[in-house]
């Protein structure tokens, strides 16, 4: 027994490391459902790079198909511009609005999304947030019609005829063209400005049935100087502004064709029922009042030329023909008044967009 285990042993010594290590040869694949796995390997190799290679050549399809249409689109604007310049300029003018507008509802899909996740309602937003809802509201409700035209097929070319003939009546700013822009503010300016004398007879005739003697003469000399040409002090405005809040003054108890004049100033139609009138010409009034004070905290000094020239018109001045100085002038007078009323006396906020601006300049003939 001694002697076995000793010759095994030196039989192993002999053999070294040899004997010890497993035999050599192909090693038995290991098996997968039945299928070597080796084999699964490669096929899931050779689906990613068919399923690699799918993903590459569709993207450079689409790279490709963008491309062309870029260069078909780039010549067919050159053959316009040489050809029909002016049927150009409205083609360009409606593609850079196409663009304009969605990227403005890009911006306003961002505001909301804010003020839904903080719970914040439109009067705690900045002022050029609160502005850009304001303005796009207006644009999306002058925009609905020509959208309804437009939802047809090839309807385009129509949309393009209705803005050579009718621009201003149908067509929001962001299809104007710059010139456009210019006459079409002065046109809106100039309709406005002629409904500024029924507000001033309406607001004489109220202010001659109020009861009190001495408000009443202090309003009727308020009007008389408007109407001679003169420009009112904010101490004038401020001592009459009682009478707007409970008298026959008071944006409820106005005649219909004063509320009427009034719509018409703040752009309104004033073809409404009259308490459909009254309703929205005090929601649009205190509309620019929340703008005002979110003005006052933004600062006049941060407003870029173009803001202060709309913030002027807004407010019932005509300022595309006026300098910077009068503009911020004029609308720190009128950011000093706002302020300092009350919601109650909407009324005197309205009228002073007449009473303020009338007089202020004259715009040219």
């Amino acid at each position: 027994m001694a002697l076995s285990r000793a010759a095994a042993r030196g039989g192993l010594w002999r053999l070294g490391p040899v004997a010890l290590s497993p035999p050599r040869g192909r090693m038995q694949p290991q098996l997968v459902l039945g299928v070597p796995r080796s084999q699964v390997c490669s096929q899931l190799r050779r689906s990613q790079v068919r399923s690699l290679s799918s993903r590459a050549t569709s993207r450079a399809l689409v790279a490709a198909v963008a491309s062309a249409a870029r260069r078909v689109s780039a010549r067919y604007e050159q053959y316009l511009e040489r050809s029909f310049p002016r049927f150009y300029v409205l083609y360009s003018t409606f593609k850079t609005g196409i663009q304009a507008l969605f990227l403005e509802a890009k911006e306003i899909r961002k505001i909301k999304s804010k003020m839904s996740q903080q719970q914040l309602s439109t009067q705690q937003l900045p002022y050029r947030e609160m502005e850009r809802l304001r303005q796009f509201r207006r644009d999306v409700l002058k925009a609905i019609p020509i959208g309804i035209i437009a939802i047809p097929p090839f309807a385009n070319f129509l949309v393009i005829v209705l803005m050579y003939f009718f621009p201003r009546q149908l067509l929001i700013r962001y299809f104007w063209t710059p010139k456009q822009q210019q006459e079409f503010l002065d046109a809106y300016g100039r309709a406005r400005r002629d409904v500024y004398p029924d507000v001033l007879r309406g607001l004489a005739r109220a202010a001659g049935s109020l009861p009190e003697p001495q408000p009443r003469e202090l309003l009727q000399q308020l009007c008389a100087q408007v109407q001679g040409g003169a420009q009112p002090h904010l101490a004038q405005l401020l001592a009459v502004r009682s009478l707007f809040s409970g008298s026959v003054l008071a944006l409820n108890r106005l005649r219909v064709d004063h509320v009427r004049a009034l719509s018409q100033v703040l752009f309104l139609t004033p073809y409404l029922p009259a308490f459909l009138l009254r309703h929205r010409l005090r929601s649009h009034v205190l509309e620019i009042q929340h703008l005002d004070r979110a003005l006052l905290h933004l600062g006049l000094g941060q407003l870029s030329e173009e803001e202060l020239r709309a913030a002027c018109y807004l407010r019932g001045l005509n300022s595309t023909h006026l300098g910077q100085a009068k503009c911020r002038a004029w609308l720190e007078q009128w950011l000093r008044l706002s302020c300092e009323l009350q919601a109650s006396e909407a009324s005197l906020l309205a009228h002073s967009m007449v009473l303020l601006s009338l007089n202020y300049s004259q715009p040219p003939e």
